[in-house]
């Protein structure tokens, strides 16, 4: 039944670098915001640990992604999964490394700054996570309001 759920939906998979942040958020925010609608995934091209002050910044949002685990494009693209949208989220010579994947997927590129190359205190790379975090909420909900077009 949870197979058949998933398939009824748009599958989109982001990709960063780890999979530790940028990608993470936005598939929280994809799920949330349009889950009715969209299954999302993520996947980094060398998977690293989800970091911690994003995982406290989405819990501002009242998402809680502290259970999930980075993961690899390449566990997706071995199974030979199969995905309407490829959304890469970090910089650009970054997600051109990302694999074509099979079907008739509409690849997307979204530059964000990336959190774990922020310096400074806990509370300064906070503030700057927050501004990118909302970026990328903003950047879905623009992302989801194009789709209604097609």
């Amino acid at each position: 039944m949870f197979k058949k759920y998933i398939m009824d939906k748009i599958k989109v998979l982001f990709v960063c670098m780890h999979n530790s942040a940028r990608s993470q958020m936005a598939e929280a925010f994809l799920n949330n915001l349009a889950g009715d609608k969209y299954y999302a995934e993520s996947a980094g091209l060398e998977p690293g640990v989800l970091n911690p002050l994003v995982v406290e910044s989405l819990k501002e949002t009242g998402i809680d992604i502290s259970g999930n685990k980075t993961k690899g494009v390449d566990e997706f693209y071995n199974k030979g999964d199969t995905f309407r949208y490829v959304i890469t989220v970090c910089d650009e010579t970054s997600g051109e490394m990302c694999p074509a994947f099979p079907g008739n997927s509409v690849r997307l590129h979204w530059t964000f700054e990336d959190p774990s190359a922020l310096s400074g205190t806990d509370k300064e790379k906070m503030k700057s996570i927050g501004i990118i975090r909302d970026k990328i909420k903003e950047k879905v909900l623009e992302f989801l309001r194009g789709a209604e077009e097609i």
